[in-house]
């Protein structure tokens, strides 16, 4: 199996795995702006690596006055306010010709917002619900209650601030116990770039979604090994805060061909921009351009 990118195509490692997120920090695109710059995308070469759309609940106003039923807009809606917040938030999207609901991510009291997907999401869709790492037995206790669904886990890997991301054992403990439930997760915040790296302008240190990826592709191994014990969790935990190039040379080699089984785990992340991600892939021979230079950018 060639491992080589065919020009103008996004591979089955890559696709549909940005969430385009451009109305949220730090982008804060005003909604036209984002709503134009999605249907570029989505118009584009490569259209195959975004996602849906995400939309804040509280512009879910703007952008239903934006609605074009002959140009329909897939949405994730974010929902604020947590499960009371999901069943209004939903029926504005379903009753809005030209948008067409791809699901929900929500925060809040887990059983809590289960119950409301359970009630206002349709049957053939599944919604995110993001937890948190501060204590370890009430993370494995939500991620056991989302197990048991259709729906995803979410975990926030970032933000405008240092203390927004997580520490690698916070974030390697989530993957490893998603991945001992085989349970779907996606991430948000603070990947816009492939590798793990410091921001010049902001100085705040980032993970990189390359190395989720490399970390997903492990995380079955390291959910035989405890936390914080031994060489092997060290290692584990290690893979989210490489820096090096040859990391995008490993997972060419190793994790392409395994695109399958690891993207049923790491469904995919919000980024606010989606022209970063792309030129990474690029840079690092990931992702090739089309060879008619015309169809490079819409």
């Amino acid at each position: 199996m060639s491992v080589n990118p065919a020009p103008g195509v996004i591979g089955p490692l890559f696709a549909g795995l940005v969430d385009d997120a451009a109305i949220f920090p730090p982008g804060n695109l005003p909604v036209p702006e984002a709503v134009a710059a999605h249907r570029r995308h989505r118009a584009a070469w490569y259209a195959d690596l975004v996602g849906a759309f995400l939309i804040s609940s509280a512009k879910l106003p703007e952008l239903v006055a934006l609605a074009d039923p002959a140009d329909p807009l897939r949405v994730v809606v974010v929902v604020a306010g947590g499960a009371d917040g999901v069943g209004p938030a939903l029926r504005t999207v379903l009753d809005t010709p030209g948008l067409v609901l791809a699901g929900a991510e929500t925060a809040g009291d887990v059983a809590a917002v289960i119950g409301a997907y359970h009630e206002h999401l349709p049957e053939d869709l599944s919604g995110a619900i993001e937890v948190v790492n501060q204590d370890v037995t009430r993370l494995k206790a939500d991620l056991d209650l989302i197990a048991a669904t259709r729906h995803r886990a979410k975990f926030r890997t970032g933000g405008v601030t240092q203390d927004a991301f997580p520490s690698r054992y916070a974030l390697a403990e989530f993957l490893r116990e998603c991945a001992v439930r085989g349970l779907p997760f996606k991430l948000t915040a603070g990947l816009h770039n492939a590798l793990h790296h410091t921001d010049p302008e902001t100085g705040l240190v980032h993970y990189g979604f390359l190395n989720i990826v490399e970390a997903t592709a492990s995380a079955p191994a390291a959910s035989a090994v405890a936390a914080g014990d031994g060489r092997a969790w060290e290692s584990f935990a290690g893979t989210l805060t490489t820096e090096s190039e040859q990391l995008a040379a490993d997972v060419r080699r190793h994790q392409l061909p395994h695109a399958a089984e690891i993207r049923a785990l790491f469904t995919g992340f919000g980024s606010c921009s989606v022209d970063e991600p792309l030129d990474d892939l690029i840079a690092l021979g990931l992702v090739a351009r089309p060879q008619d230079p015309k169809e490079d950018r819409p």
